[in-house]
């Protein structure tokens, strides 16, 4: 009896050609996307809870997990749900330290909309025994 095809090592050998999957397509082209405030003038807050952000830490390489939160009050732009979903997705393989991926966040956010106020907060899963939580805050000068 001929010995039926395995079909692990032919899945193998159809998957070892790269191809990029459109979500990590998208997560790589990820940036920031507004639309205009629907509200201009009256002075609200938007919370947003990203509970999968991951890094890699930039001296062991290991992975870092946290919840990233934002706060803020809008001007005249508000950022688009799914593109800060793949922006924060777009940090899984970069090695970068708790403190610089929070600060570059507020960065990058206040560059894409321009808020009033903007607070991000990263709370960090605890690894080797230590917590961390970084929290940047910006105001918008009158």
């Amino acid at each position: 009896m001929k010995p039926s095809p395995d079909l692990t090592s032919q899945s193998a050998a159809e998957m070892s050609v790269e191809e990029i999957k459109y979500g990590e397509r998208q997560i790589a082209e990820g940036k920031l996307i507004t639309f205009p405030n629907p509200r201009i003038g009256r002075r609200y807050e938007i919370h947003i809870t990203l509970p999968e952000f991951t890094c890699k830490c930039p001296f062991s390489g290991y992975p870092d997990f946290a919840t990233i939160n934002i706060t803020y009050v809008p001007d005249e732009r508000v950022v688009e749900l799914k593109a800060i979903k793949l922006y924060i997705n777009s940090y899984r393989d970069r090695y970068i330290s708790h403190e610089e991926s929070v600060n570059q966040i507020l960065d990058d956010f206040v560059a894409a909309c321009d808020p009033l106020e903007a607070h991000i907060k990263g709370d960090f899963a605890p690894r080797g025994n230590v917590h961390t939580v970084i929290e940047v805050h910006h105001q918008k000068s009158a």
